[in-house]
């Protein structure tokens, strides 16, 4: 196959331009639907003129329906962007640096996907649906899931399909009230378990709280039954945050934000600061799954892309074990030159 594109790259490179081009059409049809030719055109920076003509292409092709409310793709449409996953992957070379980044951090599989997700909303959507189907490929029966909060866990929930099995539980890793509540892990938690057609418990204590009532709520029976339920999870799926970021989105008095500045914090995953070496700065007392739990748990998944985000997931692959990691490309090139954004 690697022949075959570099012979076909030298003789015939716009049959390659046209592919890339189509192929990244479709994807965001897929994502987007139903779109319009003019928003397609701004999505992708390519005049409607051109748009214009791939998308009667794809109509002739029976890869894509146009109606009214703008163009869907069809089960034949999604079919071939299935099938050119892999191609596209060599031709743009994210086969190699996902190769890069498993030996890198001694990982069992890395997924990139392409583009920047601090630039490109459609990134993050992009890395949910990358999620989704990997969670398709290892589930079994009985299997329980446990799932943290934020944005990037939100694009997973929302990218949700039904999986192998209907009887997989789900769970949030934490608590979480006083978030925003799209992005709490209960209300992740709740999305998944129905558009995956499986069920869910709840956890509902805040996050952060205080060490006195910390001892207090995991003493409670309730508490304590989910909790036990949480940690023998079989797959955890969780982001890595900016340190800063998820501070000021947890109102850190400012005394700690000074603290956490001065450290030179990058990172932030399960309630843990930590700096680009790994080491832990501060940790906010919650209740749910500790960085410590993760050894025990077979399939620990973390799905984070964006440039901004290379130093945080490098410095967590020092401090917590995890099996798989999702990223896009803007954090994966970094991540393989050993790139800093941190001071």
């Amino acid at each position: 196959m690697q022949e075959i594109i570099r012979l076909q790259q030298k003789i015939a490179p716009d049959v390659l331009t046209v592919l890339e081009r189509r192929y990244q059409l479709l994807k965001i049809i897929s994502l987007l639907q139903p779109i319009g030719r003019r928003s397609l055109a701004e999505q992708t920076d390519n005049p409607e003129r051109l748009i214009r003509s791939d998308v009667e292409f794809f109509q002739e092709q029976g890869f894509v329906d146009v109606n009214a409310k703008g163009m869907t793709i069809t089960p034949e449409g999604t079919h071939l962007v299935e099938q050119l996953s892999s191609v596209m992957n060599q031709l743009s070379g994210l086969d190699d640096l996902e190769e890069q980044l498993r030996k890198k951090f001694n990982l069992q599989q890395v997924i990139v996907v392409p583009g920047n997700s601090d630039d490109v909303s459609r990134v993050k959507q992009e890395l949910g649906k990358a999620c989704v189907k990997f969670l398709q490929q290892i589930l079994g029966e009985h299997m329980t899931i446990a799932v943290t909060g934020g944005s990037t866990m939100s694009a997973v929930a929302k990218s949700m399909k039904p999986l192998n099995y209907e009887n997989c539980l789900f769970v949030p890793s934490r608590g979480g009230l006083g978030e925003q509540v799209e992005n709490q892990a209960n209300t992740i938690c709740v999305e998944m378990a129905q558009k995956a057609k499986g069920t869910y418990r709840l956890l509902y204590v805040p996050d952060p709280i205080s060490e006195e009532s910390y001892h207090t709520l995991i003493e409670e029976p309730a508490v304590k039954e989910i909790l036990e339920t949480i940690r023998q999870a079989d797959v955890v799926i969780h982001g890595i945050g900016d340190a800063m970021t998820m501070a000021e989105r947890r109102k850190t008095p400012a005394q700690q934000l000074e603290k956490l500045k001065d450290a030179h914090a990058v990172g932030e995953a399960f309630g843990y600061y930590f700096d680009k070496s790994g080491e832990i700065i501060h940790k906010v007392r919650t209740v749910g799954l500790q960085v410590e739990n993760l050894e025990t748990i077979p399939h620990v998944i973390a799905v984070a892309g964006g440039a901004s985000k290379a130093d945080a997931i490098a410095s967590y692959f020092k401090l917590a074990h995890c099996t798989v990691l999702i990223t896009d490309e803007a954090a994966a090139t970094m991540l393989v030159k050993g790139n800093s954004l941190s001071i």
